[in-house]
């Protein structure tokens, strides 16, 4: 899960794996596979890194070469 800010600015925790499409205009609009929309604070390329980040951390130790 990744933490995001709604336009409101409530906090709240996103499944990464859920995450369709991420669009930015003048907000950040993200798409859930389920067709619900989001709005958010943060801008497309935060969210990709978060993504990331979050993968790696589900995935880490799977890999021989990793520490």
């Amino acid at each position: 899960m990744i933490e995001l800010t709604k336009i409101d600015g409530e906090k709240i925790l996103v499944n990464a794996d859920e995450i369709e499409t991420v669009e930015s205009a003048f907000d950040t609009t993200i798409t859930l596979k389920s067709g619900r929309k989001i709005i958010v604070k943060e801008n497309k390329t935060l969210i990709a890194e978060l993504v990331i980040l979050y993968k790696r951390e589900c995935n880490k130790g799977l890999f021989r070469d990793e520490q």
